[in-house]
């Protein structure tokens, strides 16, 4: 999916270019998840994401612990990124921004900082912010004011956190919530994390993003799901390859087109075993599924 430069193309050559990206007018990314079964070290996930042809990756705050406790550095591992021609488009984290207790509150707010700060060092772009803790009986305004609070730390420290909702939370678990939350917040730039998966197991339509605002949207997670189990059990590491599913994933990329949307589709999986395939194939595979699967046929913008 890497783009050649526009010098080296011959006119035929530039209208397929402009033809295949305008079929597919996101940004394809890998999150680190759907490597996890192969036990990869950071730089191993981002190696695989490059050679595979995707323009960004997202990582895990657990993983960049772990390089940095074998002894690596942020300065080191931000050059071999560099190095690797892709960005680190997003990391995924868990502290309890919003959580009921007070004294778990700050607490989470004192690991966001020190997250955040290594992670805006390491040049990546945003963070999670989904609903960990215990937000069950935390009323959606209070969860607005807590992300305030966490959009200015990381306002002050250079990064920005996307929020998200997860399908199976006791509390902001629809897209409305989430929507609600980000303008009751008061954060102008304020920047919501989609997934269908989460918008199926908690209950949101497809037809509920035609009142979103693309610029609103910070990253979307892609994968599909099957029929079955039901959605009332469906877990994580039901989540397949998009295509390989019931999704309305066609429906799900024209929407994101038609309200603006530009940005990256992040593959983000759980399954726990690939069999025989390696984890440069799961990759390949993924980019594969991602273009195939949110095409938008009847869209070409003319040179």
């Amino acid at each position: 999916m890497k783009k050649r430069p526009l010098k080296l193309l011959l006119t035929s050559d530039l209208h397929d270019e402009r033809e295949k990206d305008a079929m597919f007018p996101f940004k394809p990314a890998l999150n680190a998840s759907s490597l996890f079964p192969f036990n990869l070290g950071v730089k191993e996930q981002v190696r695989i994401a490059a050679e595979s042809g995707y323009e960004g990756v997202e990582l895990w705050v657990r993983d960049l612990d772990a390089y940095l406790a074998n002894g690596g550095t942020v300065k080191q591992l931000k050059r071999y990124i560099s190095d690797t021609d892709i960005t680190v488009v997003n990391a995924i984290a868990f502290f309890a921004w919003s959580d009921e207790n007070e004294a778990e509150r700050e607490r989470a707010f004192v690991q966001a900082e020190k997250e955040m700060a290594m992670l805006a060092e390491l040049g990546c772009a945003a963070v999670a912010a989904p609903p960990f803790g215990n937000v069950q009986r935390v009323s959606l305004e209070n969860i607005a004011e807590n992300f305030a609070k966490l959009a200015e730390s990381a306002r002050q420290i250079g990064i920005k956190p996307y929020l998200e909702f997860w399908g199976r939370a006791p509390k902001l678990s629809r897209l409305s919530e989430a929507m609600y939350v980000a303008m009751e917040s008061g954060v102008l730039d304020a920047q919501i994390l989609l997934d269908p998966f989460h918008m199926y197991t908690g209950g949101s339509s497809v037809e509920s993003l035609t009142c979103v605002n693309g610029e609103r949207i910070g990253i979307v997670h892609v994968n599909d799901y099957p029929a079955q189990p039901a959605r009332d059990v469906l877990s994580d590491r039901d989540r397949v390859f998009p295509g390989a599913g019931c999704a309305p994933s066609q429906q799900f990329a024209r929407t994101l087109y038609d309200i603006g949307y530009r940005g990256y589709f992040s593959l983000e999986l759980f399954i726990e075993d690939y069999g025989t395939k390696s984890a440069l194939d799961v990759a390949k595979l993924g980019l594969e599924s991602i273009i195939n699967s949110y095409r938008i046929n009847d869209v070409f913008e003319t040179i």
